[in-house]
């Protein structure tokens, strides 16, 4: 009685749902839910592009999730309207009497490689001896470097690497670290980094077999220290081949004040005074040389693309700058992102948690309602913004090229969207393509709350959320494609 019981419940919700669904003119192709583990929360919707009509929706259009890095196609909208394509940022050595003075403007793209030429330009000028101080003028940002929200356990990995308005190489090192001992008793490790990079790193890390880590739940550990340390504790899995690494620059202004006085040091110019951070009082100047990024609309695609949180925010706070006319941070950053969004596109996202600019953070949250809006706008105005051509295709090309639930058809090709993860979120926010490849439909994807058990002993089967993926790309297609030109 109580198994017929629960299928009356089942058949009546069931019922009540296509009810609703039948006189609002929505798809119920596909019940999301079903795909999801228990505890996970999602919200979807895909819309024609063209009349606003919802297709298909499940969830709340209100309720707030974490937009991970869906937060880039805002972020990425607000530059185009503030800071315009011709956008660069901006490095400039100039000599104020026995000063020498790098200004930096948060060039998220600066190399050592551009810092060298700008050095070889002191020697090509025929200073040989600088007789006062080198100034590494980072004053163009000011505030946190790294924004609230950002969780301490990933801030020595490149992804989180501080922006800051004083940046080189992407604020970011690479290095290794090998199991190299053929001897199946020895528990040695070595790490490898590159002698020019002006980092330590100590290494406390020991080599297990594959059950001595799962019996131990022993796991390789970072952990950042003062003047660009690191320490490498836990355990590695013996191993032939190393184990690449890449470290998060800590303290950026003491990494590049090591790489000028190396610099210095090749060209034979020798400093009397010492390499210091800040801005002395100028009253004349020569320029001695200077470098530029790519414009915007360069630094857009590979932000979108490749889903770059430093260039993500370093242009929040050039956006920020700009303005307020006033130092660029996170805090004045953002808000000018709602003000530019609400002032020029008529969204208002006062509701929504926006705290950087790359979505990186835990704090930032946002609505449905407002991503679809976002997304109707870029299409609107696709021929000014040129969003859309730089988006990542699903199965092809950026963050979307090898996604599961992407690579293969009907799916590969047919999807243009930014996709965001932050730990147990999967989002995607984009347009489904026609047969023709162009837009028809605009579709919001969050999922939040995501956790799965894995059990190692168990057969690999497709994980949840791919399967959830794969069921509801496939319907933003069909709807696409069904749209009449």
């Amino acid at each position: 009685m109580a198994l017929n019981l629960q299928h009356l419940r089942i058949s009546i919700s069931l019922l009540v749902f296509f009810f609703a669904v039948f006189f609002s003119g929505v798809s119920a192709a596909y019940l999301p839910s079903e795909s999801l583990p228990q505890g996970a929360r999602s919200t979807l919707v895909v819309q024609d592009l063209k009349t606003g009509k919802v297709l298909m929706q499940s969830g709340s259009n209100d309720d707030f999730f974490p937009p991970a890095s869906t937060l880039k196609l805002i972020t990425a909208l607000a530059a185009k309207l503030e800071l315009g394509n011709s956008f660069r940022f901006h490095t400039s050595l100039i000599k104020s009497g026995n000063d020498l003075v790098f200004n930096f403007s948060g060039d998220p793209t600066l190399t050592t490689n551009d810092l060298k030429a700008m050095v070889k330009q002191i020697a090509q000028g025929g200073i040989q001896t600088i007789k006062g101080d080198i100034w590494l003028n980072g004053t163009a940002f000011n505030g946190y470097e790294r924004a609230i929200g950002w969780p301490w356990d990933i801030l020595g990995v490149c992804y989180s690497a501080p922006p800051s308005a004083i940046n080189l190489d992407e604020n970011c090192v690479q290095a290794s670290i090998s199991t190299p001992s053929p001897s199946p008793y020895s528990d040695k490790t070595r790490v490898y980094v590159p002698e020019h990079l002006p980092i330590h790193v100590a290494n406390k890390v020991v080599a297990v077999s594959k059950d001595e880590q799962e019996e131990t739940h022993c796991a390789l550990e970072l952990l950042t220290s003062a003047n660009n340390h690191y320490t490498l504790k836990g355990c590695v899995v013996k191993r032939r081949n190393p184990i690449p690494l890449k470290f998060a620059v800590q303290q950026p202004e003491l990494y590049v004040t090591r790489v000028i006085y190396s610099l210095l040091h090749k060209q034979g110019i020798r400093l009397e005074g010492q390499i210091k951070v800040g801005k002395p009082a100028i009253q004349r100047s020569d320029l001695i040389a200077s470098h530029q990024s790519k414009p915007l609309p360069e630094l857009l695609e590979v932000m979108l693309k490749e889903s770059d949180n430093l260039i993500a925010d370093t242009l929040t706070k050039a956006i920020g700058a700009k303005y307020y006319k006033q130092p660029g941070s996170f805090n004045n950053g953002t808000a000018a992102i709602k003000n530019i969004i609400r002032d020029n596109t008529g969204i208002d996202l006062k509701r929504d948690r926006i705290v950087d600019g790359s979505g990186l953070s835990r704090n930032d949250r946002m609505t449905r309602a407002n991503m679809s809006a976002i997304l109707r706008y870029i299409w609107q105005n696709d021929k000014q913004l040129g969003l859309i051509d730089i988006m990542p295709v699903s199965g092809t090309s950026g963050t979307l090229q090898y996604r599961k639930s992407m690579r293969k058809a009907p799916i590969k090709g047919n999807i243009i969207a930014k996709s965001g993860s932050v730990y147990g979120t999967y989002n995607m926010a984009g347009f489904g393509l026609d047969k023709q490849g162009k837009p028809t439909t605009l579709f919001v994807q969050y999922v939040a709350d995501y956790f799965v058990n894995k059990d190692k002993k168990a057969r690999k089967t497709t994980p949840p959320i791919t399967k959830f993926e794969k069921a509801f790309y496939q319907e933003v297609i069909k709807l696409s494609r069904a749209i009449q030109p």
